[in-house]
């Protein structure tokens, strides 16, 4: 059983995506902005992972099925639609940023209960 277990990229592939969601997570619940920004652009950035994942393994490409035959194809729509969401997800990461730094120069802090108290 643990030999199958350690051959399947999938089981590996899930525990790297649920350590990515996990701090994540972990970092989206912090007081700092910043820790906040880059917890979200980590769970974005898994979420991606996780979809380029999901379209790469067993399967074939429907519009393509039957032709070629040889080797394994990947769904390009999906990577397609990962790589908008990489552009999109860094460009939002750096409006965040930039963001941030200015409530910084505002209120000369990025701690949110001292950001909560200061309004």
């Amino acid at each position: 059983m643990s030999e199958t277990v350690a051959t399947q990229p999938q089981f590996v592939l899930a525990g790297v995506l649920g350590l990515l969601f996990a701090l994540g997570t972990f970092l989206v619940l912090r007081r700092d902005i910043v820790r906040v920004v880059w917890g979200v652009t980590i769970i974005s950035q898994a979420t991606n992972a996780y979809l380029v994942t999901m379209g790469g393994f067993a399967g074939s490409v429907p519009i393509i099925s039957g032709h070629g035959g040889h080797g394994s194809t990947t769904d390009p729509l999906v990577q397609a639609l990962v790589l908008t969401a990489i552009v999109i997800g860094f460009g939002t990461t750096a409006f965040a940023l930039v963001l941030t730094y200015r409530v910084y120069e505002e209120h000369g802090t990025i701690d949110m209960n001292e950001l909560g108290e200061s309004t």
